[in-house]
């Protein structure tokens, strides 16, 4: 069994940056793709960023240019930096990793862009 925690959420004000970090712990083999994806309130979760082993990233077009997805494999560990954020990136911001044939996914953190 594996484990996400992720943290590093909180209020920010529009134009300001966040690190979100997740965290796995368990019985991990190899982590394959890990990614971020966000749901707020009212609306269906989507897919923010994926980072797929071997290098390849893709990310929403609302966040191209402003998210980067990047991980740190000797720690296992995943990171969404987050930069220019607008009010519309408020949502919980969950992580998940692909292990083996298993996905796993975190409980969330919440991220709220305001003035």
């Amino acid at each position: 069994q594996v484990q996400l925690v992720e943290s590093g959420g909180g209020l920010v004000q529009p134009g300001g940056s966040l690190r979100l970090s997740c965290a796995a712990s368990g019985s991990i083999s190899a982590i394959n793709a890990v990614g971020w994806s966000r749901q707020a309130p009212g609306k269906q979760r989507e897919l923010v960023a994926i980072d797929v082993s071997g290098g390849t990233t893709n990310y929403a077009d609302s966040v191209k240019g402003r998210f980067t997805i990047s991980r740190d494999n000797a720690k296992n560990t995943a990171y969404l930096q987050m930069n220019s954020l607008k009010f519309e990136d408020t949502a919980v911001y969950y992580c998940y990793m692909t292990v083996g044939v298993m996905t796993y996914w975190g409980k969330g953190t919440q991220v709220t862009v305001s003035s």
